[in-house]
C-alpha cells in the first residue's frame, strides 16, 4: 500500500515557515532510501489515519540540510510534534503505531 504514503516534500521548508504554521504538525525527518524509514511508515500512517486533522510534511534530511539541523535531528525517521510552531513531543525510530500515536496524542491535548 505505499500509495497512502505521503511523499518527500520537494523544497525544505525553512524553520520560520515551520513556527508561522498554527495548529498541530507532524515533521517527518528521514530520507527514501533509509531503511528505518520505510520500515516506519506503516505505523505513522496508522497513527495519522486516526488524527486526519493533523498536516503531515515529511522532509527529505541530510547532512547541512538547515532545517533537521535546527531541531538536532541524529537518527532517521526522526518525527517532531509541533502545536503552533512549538515542539511538542518527538518520536525517534518509532517502532509502533502506538509511540505515534502517543505524540499525535499530546497535539490533540492542547485544545485553544
Amino acid at each position: 500500500m505505499h500509495g497512502m504514503s505521503t511523499p518527500f516534500e520537494t523544497t525544505e521548508p525553512t524553520r520560520a515557515d515551520i513556527e508561522a504554521r498554527r495548529g498541530p504538525l507532524l515533521l517527518e525527518f528521514g530520507s527514501p532510501m533509509c531503511g528505518f524509514c520505510r520500515r516506519a511508515q506503516p505505523h505513522v500512517e496508522e497513527a495519522l489515519a486516526a488524527h486526519p486533522g493533523v498536516p503531515h510534511v515529511k522532509v527529505y534530511d541530510g547532512p547541512g540540510q538547515p532545517l533537521g539541523r535546527s531541531f538536532r535531528v541524529k537518527l532517521w525517521p526522526t518525527l517532531v510534534f509541533l502545536r503552533d510552531g512549538v515542539e511538542q513531543a518527538r518520536a525517534v525510530r518509532p517502532q509502533s503505531a502506538s509511540e505515534v500515536a502517543e505524540g499525535l496524542s499530546k497535539l490533540a491535548s492542547h485544545s485553544g
